[in-house]
């Protein structure tokens, strides 16, 4: 079976792109890759000068946006509605940040658990409406193997009662992610919406994500060595980008689905179809989570 790749990208002329994080790594590549077809590609990113820099390569836009501050989410979706004339076609919900230390954000949220996941819930229904206007949009959440972790606390997300670990935190906000994907595909059924939602995870890829975790844990010293190991180890961020690439443009995808590398347990090889952990198919966890995000976002869902 042939690899699918960026040459297998349809045209993208006249369709408008938001992708969060897209400074470096996988939300960079997929920018790049996304403008170079056409597309009007708008980067949603937390720093100035990192985000001018990577749109003046792209070509693109950029937009600023702090995930974990929900009042520069809030702003950044109206200038992102008011910019593209309430039409949006894709929105990459990509960004986020590896494990670290225990932090709470400005509204008080654990900041793994918002930046990785209620930020990016509430910018996708407060761009609802745009989506809906879009061309066969998309909504594409970008997840990872650590979902299949120790499952999801619906009822202290933010670690208020229970011991803070760092892995779990990073698991359990991956897992949000995919399980708030999953019932967004749900709930778009319910209303015959022509807007998708599906998920993708870029298996084991080489991104600063590794080294970055340690800086974020006062392991600064190990930085270097760790990105070089996970470099000799992994996929390039060219490959690691093709499955989220893949659900966002190929013809044949469909609500609801979940792509990965399909090799060597997921984590190195092309594009295929990924292993959904079963506590995210569990629908009454998924339903309670929807109406959790509201409370802790204090944004109206979309679709309600």
């Amino acid at each position: 079976m042939r690899t699918w790749g960026d040459e297998d990208i349809q045209d993208q002329a006249g369709r408008t792109v938001v992708i969060t994080g897209a400074n470096s790594g996988l939300g960079l590549r997929a920018a790049t890759v996304l403008a170079a077809k056409g597309a009007r590609v708008i980067l949603a990113c937390r720093s100035q000068e990192r985000g001018e820099r990577a749109a003046a390569a792209v070509g693109g836009e950029l937009v600023l946006m702090d995930l974990a501050d929900l009042g520069s989410v809030r702003k950044a979706a109206a200038d992102l509605r008011e910019r593209t004339g309430d039409r949006v076609d894709l929105l990459i919900d990509n960004a986020g940040i590896p494990a670290g230390k225990f932090r709470r954000t400005v509204d008080g949220h654990e900041s793994i658990l918002a930046t990785n996941y209620l930020g990016h819930a509430a910018l996708t229904w407060l761009l609802m409406p745009a989506l809906r206007a879009g061309d066969s949009a998309r909504v594409v959440t970008v997840s990872s193997m650590a979902q299949r972790g120790k499952g999801f606390d619906v009822e202290d997300p933010n670690f208020e009662h229970r011991r803070f670990r760092m892995a779990h935190a990073y698991s359990q906000s991956k897992l949000a992610g995919l399980m708030f994907a999953l019932e967004l595909q749900k709930r778009l059924s319910a209303e015959g919406s022509s807007v998708i939602s599906v998920a993708a995870h870029p298996g084991f890829t080489a991104t600063e994500i590794g080294a970055a975790g340690a800086r974020n844990q006062g392991l600064g010293a190990l930085a270097r060595p760790l990105n070089a190991l996970t470099k000799a180890l992994s996929q390039s961020v060219s490959e690691g980008t093709l499955p989220i690439l893949y659900a966002a443009t190929a013809p044949e995808v469909q609500g609801g689905d979940y792509y990965g590398p399909r090799k060597f347990g997921e984590f190195f090889g092309g594009v295929g179809p990924a292993r959904i952990d079963v506590r995210a198919q569990d629908q009454t966890v998924r339903a309670r989570l929807w109406e959790r995000t509201a409370e802790l976002t204090g944004v109206r869902p979309d679709p309600s």
